[in-house]
């Protein structure tokens, strides 16, 4: 991992029912106590911001191993859905490769084995996993028609 320097800013307002801002230097958003923990729940909480940075490393990582193949990719998308509860913290990637419609059949393959090579490559998903969070992939690879 490359050595690197990350500055965020948090700012509170209102106690445990307000709400607050976080910013860096690309990422502006609203943070907030859940509602479910008597917050307002008026912006993101902090496990939604931890799973939005693992869905933001896995996508960067996997658009990086698609690249580094040559594979004709027309679109990418990633959902993730993470499931916390007292005794396990889990999270499944849905990737989603379309590739457009001269793809052969290898590079159908490689697309699919990509989705798992991204898994092992990000960064954030590694910290994750040595913290016990339980990371899946779930990805579909399909050619535009």
């Amino acid at each position: 991992m490359a050595d690197m320097k990350i500055n965020v800013n948090a700012v509170w307002d209102g106690g445990v029912t307000g709400n607050g801002t976080l910013k860096s230097e690309y990422l502006d958003t609203k943070i907030a106590i859940p509602t479910s923990l008597g917050g307002s729940g008026n912006g993101a909480s902090p496990k939604e911001v931890l799973v939005s940075s693992v869905t933001t490393c896995y996508a960067a990582t996997l658009t990086f191993v698609l690249a580094s193949r040559s594979l004709p990719v027309a679109e990418l998308t990633v959902n993730s859905e993470a499931n916390i509860s007292d005794s396990e913290f889990s999270i499944i990637h849905y990737p989603h490769i379309v590739l457009s419609e001269e793809a052969t059949e290898e590079q159908i393959q490689s697309a699919q084995r990509a989705t798992e090579t991204a898994d092992k490559g990000c960064d954030v998903g590694n910290i994750l996993k040595k913290a016990d969070v339980k990371i899946e992939v779930q990805g579909k690879v399909s050619v535009k028609r």
